[in-house]
């Protein structure tokens, strides 16, 4: 996969006052894995995009970048 932004994890945290590390605890995912996400290097699954947003209490597509 070409390394395209494709989402907007690393705002949303930023935005959200939010550290990488509350995200793997709650997640329980690895922490390289939610530093791959956050620099794109690496997407998320639409499942954990969803589980995501529900922690954030944010809509799916405000951590996506636009395509429009």
């Amino acid at each position: 996969m070409s390394n395209k932004e494709i989402n907007r994890i690393k705002v949303v945290l930023a935005v959200k006052k939010i550290k990488n590390k509350w995200l793997v605890e709650k997640l329980k995912k690895n922490p390289s894995s939610i530093s791959q996400w956050c620099t794109n290097e690496r997407q998320p699954s639409l499942d954990t995009l969803l589980e995501m947003s529900i922690l954030l209490e944010i809509d799916i597509r405000e951590l996506l970048i636009s395509t429009k």
